[in-house]
């Protein structure tokens, strides 16, 4: 029997098992898929179902350089304590290691790893570790020079923060001290030309709005919004911002004295965009009640 795509992801969506492991659970059972799900229980590989559900918002971001490019992965877990596992910290390396030659995170999951997919070795950690974990986001850059930094390490390479800064000119110090502010401040963008259009005219009409409350007439208030947009792309732009090393000057300014060109930034935070919802103890207790 023909296996199709749409049998594989079905047999997914039930098992929380990986792809090519579904893939072969159909086909070691001519596309039965009670007898697929099944062979996986027996595999130890539909362990990892019970856990899809649950919020991944914590793990690490593991940063790897090699020559001119630079790459960064976050890896997520449900508990900061599974960050802290010395086993997790392995897979998380070697999964930064295999991203240098993805393209993106799905070409990462099916991209070999000690003898598997990314996406088996992670699947048979979640099935032993006991949590639920994701590879969620994947960034590279490449430049002359391609200098990394990690905030909060837990390990070399890795922590909930991880910066990676590309230029031209300078030194590996400098970048440092570049990918270090990024980390404090992040920036929206590398410059004014980076910016979504979208956003900047959002800012101006917000703007516009907060002085026409002031009743001036509308040839000051243009004025006023040339001095006030100038101050929101010094807030959010990375090249106008106040370099948090001396604040006297831009980081633009600060590379530019140094010989150096920023020609672009990655920044990865752990769970940064993902929303957990928290329930208290009794409420937890009264949903598992209910079934």
């Amino acid at each position: 029997m023909a296996i199709t795509a749409s049998m594989v992801k079905e047999l997914r969506d039930s098992t929380g098992a990986g792809m090519m492991d579904a893939k072969k659970a159909l086909t070691e059972n001519d596309g039965d898929m009670e007898a697929a799900v099944d062979w996986l229980r027996t595999k130890g590989l539909a362990k990892a179902a019970k856990k899809s559900g649950r919020t991944a918002a914590e793990g690490l971001v593991a940063v790897a350089v090699s020559g001119r490019k630079g790459v960064a992965v976050e890896v997520n877990s449900e508990t900061d304590f599974v960050g802290k596992n010395a086993e997790f910290q392995t897979m998380v390396a070697g999964i930064a290691k295999v991203a240098m030659n993805a393209a993106d995170v799905d070409a990462l999951l099916l991209s070999e790893m000690d003898g598997k997919t990314v996406e088996a070795v992670l699947t048979e950690k979640i099935a032993k570790i006991g949590e639920n974990m994701s590879v969620r986001r994947m960034a590279a850059i490449e430049g002359e020079t391609v200098v990394s930094y990690v905030h909060n390490a837990a390990a070399p390479d890795m922590g909930k923060i991880g910066v990676l800064v590309a230029m031209t000119g300078g030194d590996e110090g400098l970048g440092k001290q570049i990918a270090m502010h990024i980390a404090a401040v992040n920036p929206a963008s590398l410059s004014e030309d980076d910016l979504d259009p979208a956003v900047v005219e959002k800012e101006k009409q917000v703007q516009m709005d907060i002085a026409r409350e002031s009743g001036k007439p509308e040839a000051v208030i243009e004025k006023m919004i040339v001095g006030r947009m100038k101050k929101y792309m010094s807030e959010v732009t990375l090249l106008n911002q106040a370099f948090v090393v001396n604040p006297d000057v831009t980081v633009g300014d600060a590379a530019k004295e140094a010989g150096a060109t920023i020609t672009g930034f990655v920044r990865l935070e752990v769970g940064e965009g993902i929303e957990v919802i928290k329930e208290d103890f009794a409420a937890e207790v009264a949903k598992a009640a209910q079934g």
